[in-house]
């Protein structure tokens, strides 16, 4: 008897420990209209009365699975308020929005109504993207089949169902990859062409390298050593992924402008000047003189 209250106790220890793991990796999610390049998003919510119920029906798809899901009509306003406050931002508003909303995924989606004699139909096209470096995690088509009906509501509901759960199954295996081995970014680290300098110079009283004196640094600074350098000329060093924490000690996102900040004063260290340092869509560009 004893030994089953044991194995038992043992369970549910186990179930709930595995509960806040999962608890803890499930990301956040924003779901967004799919728009065409040119077009204007705001246009599209409100002229568009089908696609509205589309995305409607793509966050309750996520709600009832118990994901956080933001509310991106609201972000939209906020982005918009942002624009108005200052004239020269220079992003585009749907961007802003996602980028406000501080979901982990955005889940781009894409609606098409198709009527017939036979029968309307509803397909949808789901893709979700990491918020902080653009890649893609997960995309799937689904489609509701024909039926003799108009509601559309109801058809975007049958065309979610049927690729939903294949879309989540993908979706979390990638963002489980990213909280287990950290986001990747890419580094790309450049010689000026008016410095005296070239990545393959001597540096120091060790007589080390530039590129061997990065490499130490990307060694000691990478997620869990994860990284690889996809190829390194005298003038060019190229980080094709360079993996960061998902959240920082304070549980909020880990930013790839604190890895351009320490790689930054780590190259003032070694006494090269910085001539420029951005940061955009999960890429990081170093220019040394």
């Amino acid at each position: 008897m004893n030994k089953i209250i044991l194995l038992l106790i043992v369970a549910i220890i186990t179930s709930n420990v595995f509960g806040q793991n999962v608890k803890q990796a499930q990301p956040s999610i924003v779901v967004v209209p799919h728009t065409k390049e040119g077009e204007d998003i705001r246009t599209v919510l409100e002229n568009d009365f089908n696609k509205r119920i589309a995305i409607s029906k793509v966050k309750e798809a996520f709600d009832k699975r118990n994901f956080e899901t933001k509310d991106f009509v609201q972000m939209l306003k906020n982005a918009e308020n942002s624009i108005k406050l200052n004239s020269n931002m220079k992003t585009d508003i749907k961007t802003m929005a996602i980028k406000m909303s501080g979901a982990d995924i955005w889940v781009d989606t894409e609606v098409f109504v198709q009527k017939s004699p036979s029968g309307n139909s509803v397909k949808v096209i789901l893709q979700a993207y990491d918020t902080s470096t653009s890649l893609s995690l997960s995309n799937k088509t689904g489609d509701s089949g024909k039926f003799y009906t108009d509601d559309i509501a109801k058809l975007s509901e049958k065309a979610i169902e049927s690729c939903i759960e294949p879309f989540l199954d993908r979706m979390n295996e990638a963002f489980g990859d990213i909280v287990e081995n950290g986001r990747p970014i890419k580094i790309e680290i450049l010689i000026d062409q008016d410095s005296e300098h070239t990545l393959n110079d001597e540096i120091g009283a060790d007589g080390d390298l530039i590129s061997e004196l990065i490499e130490d640094w990307l060694d000691d600074n990478a997620y869990k050593n994860n990284y690889h350098i996809q190829y390194q000329t005298d003038n060019e060093m190229v980080i094709d992924e360079f993996r960061i924490p998902l959240r920082d000690q304070r549980g909020r996102n880990y930013k790839a402008s604190k890895v351009l900040r320490k790689l930054r004063k780590y190259a003032k260290s070694l006494g090269l000047d910085v001539k420029k340092g951005v940061v955009s869509e999960g890429k990081i560009e170093l220019i040394l003189l």
